[in-house]
């Protein structure tokens, strides 16, 4: 034994041989020993350093043994530092340690080498088998070492996994008794590991070979839910995906089929309205968007003759067969054959052809003179995917018909997709992981395919919150969404627009009033939507009196002919009349004048302040005051025409985003507002920069950001005075 001490300058050693190292109190007898051993030595009368009596202090302690090797050395003694760090007591008739000299780094270097050990032992034994009912002996005992192990790692359970992931991949003459004894006897490691991707190659193989096995309901059941629950990415490790998907279509094999896989789904969403994993919604899309792409990967595989979406759009072929200036035919209705029959005139088709650089629609009337339509397409921007669909001969007119495995495949991934959107709290981001249509083009030719999928895209529309409907949109601009793919003259539609009318009846009722959507559905969907109103439907009649209301349409001829589709039917016919009483109201208002200032009374709503601008002339109204009353956006429709109104106070009122923006549209000549107290936000708030005459602005008490203020500011040089208390621009 080793003592160094610390007092002074100096320092002496001595060693002594034991036989254990010092953890704790020494004897009596050996304090007794060592003190006697000392008193035999006659005194020396000492000239150099001299020391001060220690009774307390801390020392260093130098274990010296003699094993044959290092290893045995640190296996019987548990320690490897040679010298450990001891608070020591200097008694009259012992010796004290109060300090265990690191016994946890000792302890768990002593479980690690006994680890290694062990796993290198089982590698050995379990490379070269013998008889299996020794090897499955062996992994059971291997799977109790790691369960019991005091060692907390990942590595401890999935050490024994990879040992067992190798013996399977090296010995492939198994009998399925064996396959399902080794995955009975590594079940305990399953339940809070995942398996390496050798094992999902052997339990894919396992779910394809015996779908009815009771190993697969009992032993992958928790497996499979810990991968939905908590996988990140299943890029990093793709198998994990292959062998959930195998997993379920195994489920679906068995005889309650789809009842045993929706049974499975309501078990991840669990028993109450919110699901508490965040994480098992977008892993079950992740698998179903797999599966479904797999139905159709020989199709996609075998695009070699087939033209790209871009020389589709252009109409060019592959380079093989290419023939430059040979049109193709177009196999749909052109949009000027559905306003001839809006307009209940005789037409016919003569010629609708597509070139390489131009689509050019040529269409004889009877009694009128020929007129053609021609869209430029740009050669740098990337075509239109339903264009690309309705103008391919390899698309449009490609009869896909899937082998019985994948019609099986297919068929029950998307009933996976319908359950997920049954969901209420699963819709919104279910939604929003759809909306960028993440389906190849041959799903989407493929019409078994997309009328099962409308069941899910009904559910958006049905939906009333914002964030669900407002996904049946593109992305962004140029792309297409599902209310282009339904849409009338759109490949997936099979109903004659029904659900192409529900989508624009909630998105009209949301915060898309706006001249903007109508914008867009009258360069794009005029045809459609007159077709629609033409049958009789009463949502397309608004549409097209709205249109004509707000002067959407600048074209006469145009316009003549969305009223004579009005006027075909009685339901526009009516709707008509009622427009041209408002708009004949508008303009006597506008010439007999009226009052230029008007106070509503507190606590009025939207219905009075409806009856009380219907009731007289405020052509003339400069200034309207609705401080402290019950009126909410929908207010909106009636102050927009207010064309003389300069001063709006909606303080303290439920005027929220999607009226300001309705006001920002139509009242850029308003001079003061005043949005104290309101619910608006940044979403509403950023639409007054098209409001260049405001002077007067006050946003006090709202959800006005700094960023916004300074964007507001920028944008509006005529604003003066600005009232942003109580909010973030403070």
């Amino acid at each position: 034994m080793d003592f160094t001490g610390s007092s002074g300058g100096g320092s002496d050693h001595r060693q002594i041989e034991e036989s254990k190292p010092l953890l704790g109190e020494m004897s009596a007898t050996e304090g007794s020993k060592m003190g006697a051993a000392r008193c035999r030595r006659p005194l020396l009368h000492c000239n150099g350093m001299r020391y001060k009596l220690l009774q307390e202090g801390d020392i260093q302690v130098c274990v010296i043994r003699h094993p044959r090797t290092f290893l045995s050395k640190i296996l019987t003694s548990k320690f490897l530092r040679r010298w450990e760090p001891h608070h020591v007591t200097l008694a009259d008739n012992n010796l004290a340690s109060a300090t265990a000299a690191n016994s946890y780094l000792r302890d768990q270097w002593f479980h690690s080498l006994q680890w290694k050990k062990k796993i290198y032992k089982y590698k050995k034994v379990l490379s070269n088998p013998s008889r299996w009912e020794v090897v499955l002996k062996e992994i059971r005992t291997l799977v109790d070492m790691a369960l019991n192990s005091p060692l907390q790692d990942d590595s401890i359970h999935q050490a024994p996994l990879e040992i067992v992931s190798k013996l399977l991949s090296e010995n492939t003459n198994l009998t399925t008794q064996d396959h399902e004894s080794i995955i009975v006897a590594i079940a305990p490691l399953l339940e809070n590991n995942h398996p390496p991707p050798d094992l999902c190659e052997f339990f894919c193989k396992h779910c394809r070979e015996r779908p009815r096995s009771m190993v697969v309901i009992e032993v992958f059941t928790p497996v499979v839910q810990r991968i939905l629950k908590h996988n990140m990415d299943f890029g990093k490790c793709p198998r994990l995906r292959l062998f959930t998907q195998e997993y379920i279509l195994a489920l679906n094999e068995l005889n309650a089929g789809m009842e045993v896989v929706k049974k499975f789904i309501h078990s991840m969403h669990g028993p109450t309205g919110q699901c508490p994993h965040p994480r098992v919604l977008p892993n079950l899309v992740a698998v179903c968007l797999a599966a479904i792409y797999s139905c159709y990967e020989e199709f996609i595989n075998s695009r070699d003759n087939s033209p790209s979406l871009k020389e589709i759009r252009n109409g060019c072929q592959q380079q093989c067969d290419r023939k430059p200036n040979l049109p193709l035919r177009l196999l749909h209705t052109s949009p000027d054959l559905v306003s001839q029959e809006a307009t209940l005139s005789e037409s016919r088709l003569k010629s609708v052809i597509v070139t390489s650089n131009e689509i050019h629609v040529e269409v004889e009337r009877n009694n009128t003179a020929n007129q053609k339509m021609t869209a430029n397409v740009g050669n740098d921007s990337e075509p239109n995917l339903i264009d690309c669909l309705m103008v391919s001969p390899t698309c449009s007119t490609m009869s896909i018909e899937l082998s019985a495995q994948a019609d099986r495949i297919l068929g029950c991934y998307v009933e996976i997709l319908k359950m997920l959107s049954d969901y209420d709290d699963w819709r919104p981001a279910l939604a929003s992981l759809l909306q960028p249509i993440p389906f190849p083009k041959e799903a989407l030719a493929h019409e078994k395919f997309t009328k099962e999928l409308k069941y899910v895209i009904q559910r958006f529309a049905e939906d009333p919150r914002q964030e669900v409907h407002s996904c049946l949109l593109s992305v962004r601009a140029g792309k297409d969404g599902w209310f282009q793919l339904y849409s009338p003259g759109g490949v997936a539609c099979d109903d004659d627009g029904e659900l192409f009318a529900s989508m624009v009846h909630i998105l009209m009722g949301s915060c898309y009033k706006t001249k903007k959507f109508l914008l867009s559905l009258a360069e794009n969907k005029l045809g459609p939507c007159m077709l629609l109103a033409l049958r009789g439907n009463q949502t397309m009649v608004e549409i097209l009196c709205l249109m004509l209301e707000y002067n959407i349409i600048d074209n006469n001829d145009t316009q003549l002919q969305i009223i004579s589709t009005l006027e075909s039917t009685d339901v526009g016919k009516r709707m008509y009349e009622q427009l041209c009483d408002r708009q004949r109201e508008l303009k006597e208002l506008q010439r007999k004048g009226g009052p230029t200032r008007l106070t509503l009374p507190s606590k009025s709503t939207d219905a009075d302040l409806a009856r009380l601008l219907s009731s007289g002339s405020f052509g003339n109204l400069e200034n309207l005051s609705l401080a402290f009353t019950n009126v909410t956006s929908a207010c909106a429709e009636h102050l927009i025409k207010l064309p003389s109104l300069k001063q709006l106070n909606l303080w303290s009122t439920q005027f929220g985003d999607a009226g300001l923006r309705l006001l920002s549209e139509h009242l850029t000549m308003l001079q003061v507002l005043n949005l104290c107290e309101t619910p608006v936000t940044d979403a509403g708030l950023l639409a007054l920069s098209s409001m260049k005459s405001l002077c007067s602005l006050n946003m006090n008490s709202t959800k006005l950001s700094a960023d916004t203020y300074e964007d507001l500011k920028a944008k509006l040089p005529n604003l003066k005075e600005v009232d942003v208390r109580y909010t973030e621009a403070w």
